[in-house]
């Protein structure tokens, strides 16, 4: 990979990290769709994997990043809270439907398929523009280990989170390839944030600190509002725990090990 072409990289890695979610998505043609066991320990895995992420390979550039002085702790801050802030603003406003759960966002008429699929969207956007802010700050740092690091653990926990997405939208009633094709999407979404974030950053360098906390908080945000609660509400509470655990241990791992 090349530091100076953020976009291309940004674009590479997300490709992996759909092909991964692709793969896991393909789990729905297994006879696996009632085991909630597996959902569970998914979503735990794919939590701490985030919030790891979150730390490591966005939180901790960011404050390198920031001006020195008194006040260097404001970029990292404020972009981790406008993150979080922006993600809530999204999920109260765009009408979307997790499986299981009431409708959320504005009221509207749209059909049960699209409301499923927007929820897909909220997901994993942030996980995309996580990707391609972080390879947009390499451009100017010259480092890739963190972004490598970031792009590695999202694949690896977008494999279980494929299945995560496609298994229960089989259990909404739809059909294996309908539910295959919406848990792949969730891959998808993350190549358009990644190419957007990389832009992004590439195009206005001085925002770099913001951006990373930015990424930060939108990813934190999903965890706490999406995956803790899903992942603790079907009785495995220690498997859905003891996997977050796992997550967080393998990407501090893989950042470590490649910086």
């Amino acid at each position: 990979m090349d530091p100076g072409n953020p976009v291309f990289n940004a674009f590479l890695a997300t490709i992996f990290t759909w092909l991964m979610a692709l793969a896991g998505a393909a789990l729905v043609f297994l006879p696996l769709q009632g085991d909630r066991k597996l959902l569970d320990s998914s979503l735990g895995f794919a939590a701490g994997i985030m919030i790891a992420a979150s730390f490591w390979s966005l939180l901790v550039p960011a404050i390198e990043l920031s001006p020195t002085g008194v006040y260097a702790w404001v970029p990292p801050a404020a972009g981790f809270l406008a993150g979080g802030l922006f993600l809530s603003a999204m999920d109260r406003i765009i009408p979307h439907l997790h499986p299981g759960c009431d409708p959320e966002g504005l009221p509207t008429t749209w059909r049960r398929n699209r409301l499923l699929l927007l929820a897909v969207v909220i997901h994993n956007l942030p996980e995309g523009l996580a990707i391609g802010v972080a390879f947009g700050a390499a451009a100017s740092t010259g480092g890739l280990a963190a972004p490598l690091a970031l792009a590695l653990g999202i694949g690896i926990q977008n494999l279980p989170e494929g299945a995560a997405v496609s298994l229960p939208l089989l259990g909404e009633g739809l059909s294996r390839w309908r539910s295959f094709i919406y848990g792949q999407l969730s891959g998808v979404i993350e190549v358009l944030g990644g190419i957007g974030g990389a832009l992004m950053v590439y195009s206005f360098s001085g925002t770099i600190p913001y951006a990373l906390g930015f990424a930060a908080g939108a990813m934190i945000f999903v965890v706490i509002e999406d995956l803790i609660p899903e992942c603790q509400s079907g009785g495995n509470t220690d498997l859905a725990t003891v996997s977050a655990l796992m997550g967080f241990v393998l990407m501090m791992v893989l950042d470590l090990a490649l910086a």
